[in-house]
């Protein structure tokens, strides 16, 4: 009895001594510090005066007329100093003089100038500007439509572009040159890359000014326009294709069709050009924002293939087929009855039509939803060949909607197995939720608003894709095996990113390994398999996130028990904005120390 009364005693010592910590916290806790508030605005500002295409999609339209010279030599070292010199403000400020909130934005921006400058001490940027996929010239292009970021509503916005496109064309004349000269030191593209590269070029090239993509806001004046601004406008329009753009497009597709492809490389990987080793440690580092070597990952990836697989193999028993897993994947892939589709409104119409579905089940999961609207879009046809369906993020006012772009060459073969897990991948609540919300996050300074950091926001991404029995959906046991498969996709990607890049993979081998185990479609395996390619480790970001937040939920969820609330769970990991997994992991364990 004696010992029970005592155990009530030291119980209620320690609630009075946790009681008396947490007040102690509560009034030493710091006030917001103005001075560095002032320092995390003029980072930003910095920051977008360096990358005004970056302002443009923010919805900050004080820039839209800037296109700098990023292939300069002094645009390099205005970066170099830029990082480096904020990286030497944020060392005179003390934890202990910033509220909590601010000490994650040091750390953030500690991190954010690291990377940059560890990205500019390497010759890749600037020597290899331009790929199928990634680059700048795309951007161009997507925002010519004038259906994207850079808006066409008044005359000066239209002039704006103009002089945009004038820089650009500097730009362009600036990258042949700098190829010319990665040629020479050893930087060039694999050929197959430059194969997928000289056709997009050749198009801008060849094709007619009033059928030219970069002549669409011609076509499309606001109806508000004089006839004197439409005639004056069109003149300047058609003065700068025929005089400058396409005759550098077309020197552009010359050059990559001739020099660039005899010189392009017979190898795969990253570590056949100067620095490449290295340069793949750094780029691991900056798109999971972990520690982990290629050989880990590498093993990480083997395991996860093996654990998939096997719950493939459970599916496809389920649905009755006999075959082995290779033969499903085939028959999956060929299935005409996956097929539906003869037109692309149809297949934007599905989607739309998932998202009702999952409407009424969202409220069990999210406490907090965006503002900003969202809309399903077909990926525009210059594009098209070459592109995965993505996620661009609404302005941050929410006057912009997100838009969920889905590349559909041909609506008759495109197979909707993997529909509603690509639907919560990058609409939601993936992309659109986590990069709407942190938009509209008032508690955040404008630096993080626009930040990203591949393994959280992709990691969160492809978390969600899991969440679909709890949002009412994979009830279509081929749709299951869609979400299986788009995990495998990921799974798949940290083996044959680092063997391509690490372990001397070529092409094909990549190419095989990706048939042998998902049926993703052989047109779109290629596809994938380059633009790991192009962007080496970028393709890592995604499982190594997921398997993060993945881990961080259960590790709430077991030591929560019955006060573990899914809602808030997804609160603490969206609240923050894009943030390094170990700031992450960091905050989720304050979470729920704090919640017990």
């Amino acid at each position: 009895m004696k010992k029970v009364i005592l155990s009530l005693f030291t119980i209620t010592l320690l609630l009075i001594s946790c009681k008396e910590e947490v007040k102690k916290e509560i009034v030493t806790q710091q006030p917001p510090n103005q001075q560095f508030d002032t320092l995390l605005k003029e980072y930003n500002e910095g920051k977008l005066q360096l990358n005004p295409i970056n302002a443009t999609y923010a919805g900050d339209n004080r820039f839209n007329d800037l296109f700098p010279n990023t292939l300069s030599d002094a645009y390099s070292l205005k970066t170099k100093d830029f990082f480096t010199n904020y990286k030497a403000k944020l060392a005179e400020f003390s934890d202990k003089d910033l509220s909590a909130s601010q000490q994650m934005s040091k750390a953030v921006l500690a991190w954010d100038c690291d990377m940059a400058l560890a990205q500019n001490s390497f010759k890749n940027d600037m020597l290899l500007p331009i790929n199928q996929m990634w680059t700048v010239n795309l951007t161009m292009g997507q925002l010519a439509s004038g259906s994207s970021a850079q808006p066409f509503k008044t005359v000066k916005d239209y002039e704006n572009w103009l002089s945009r496109l004038d820089k650009y064309n500097v730009w362009l004349q600036f990258a042949r040159k700098r190829m010319a000269q990665g040629i020479k030191q050893g930087y060039v593209l694999p050929k197959s890359l430059i194969k997928k590269v000289i056709p997009q070029f050749t198009t801008l090239a060849e094709t007619p000014v009033k059928d030219h993509l970069f002549y669409a806001p011609v076509k499309n004046f606001p109806g508000n326009f004089s006839t004197e601004d439409k005639d004056k406008l069109t003149k300047a329009y058609t003065k700068i294709l025929t005089k400058k753009l396409i005759p550098s497009f077309r020197a552009m597709a010359s050059f990559l069709a001739k020099d660039y492809l005899n010189a392009g490389l017979e190898a795969s990987g990253i570590s056949a050009i100067p620095e490449g080793e290295a340069y793949y440690k750094h780029a691991i580092k900056n798109y999971t924002t972990t520690n982990m070597t290629a050989d880990e990952i590498h093993q990480l990836g083997l395991k996860e293939v093996a654990r998939i697989l096997s719950e493939m193999d459970k599916v496809k028993q389920q649905v009755g087929f006999e075959g082995n897993l290779k033969a499903f994947f085939n028959f999956v892939r060929n299935n005409k009855e996956l097929m539906p589709y003869t037109k692309p409104e149809e297949i934007i119409k599905n989607f739309n039509a998932i998202h009702d579905k999952m409407k009424p089940q969202l409220e069990k999961l999210f406490g907090n939803k965006p503002k900003t609207p969202f809309i399903v879009k077909q990926t525009e046809k210059f594009r098209e060949a070459s592109a995965s369906a993505e996620y661009n993020p609404g302005s941050l006012d929410g006057t912009r909607p997100g838009v969920f772009y889905t590349p559909i060459p041909d609506a008759s073969k495109y197979n909707v197995f993997s529909d509603e897990a690509l639907f919560l991948h990058e609409a939601i609540p993936g992309h659109h939720y986590q990069i709407s919300l942190t938009q509209e996050n008032k508690e955040l300074p404008d630096f993080r608003k626009t930040l990203w950091y591949s393994a959280y926001g992709e990691g969160w991404a492809l978390y969600t894709e899991n969440l679909g029995k709890e949002l009412g959906l994979y009830t279509d046991p081929y749709q299951y095996f869609g979400m299986l498969g788009m995990e495998m996709h990921r799974a798949i990607r940290l083996v044959v990113d680092t063997g391509i890049h690490a372990k001397g993979w070529s092409r094909e081998k990549a190419i095989q390994y990706s048939l042998d185990n998902e049926a993703e479609s052989e047109a779109s395996i290629i596809s994938e398999i380059e633009r790991y390619m192009a962007n080496p480790g970028q393709a890592l970001s995604y499982k190594i996130g997921q398997l993060k937040i993945r881990e961080l939920r259960a590790k709430a969820k077991k030591a929560l028990g019955v006060k573990f609330d899914i809602r808030e769970f997804h609160n603490q990991v969206l609240e923050t904005g894009c943030i390094p997994l170990a700031l992450l992991e960091s905050k989720i364990d304050k979470w729920i120390a704090s919640s017990k």
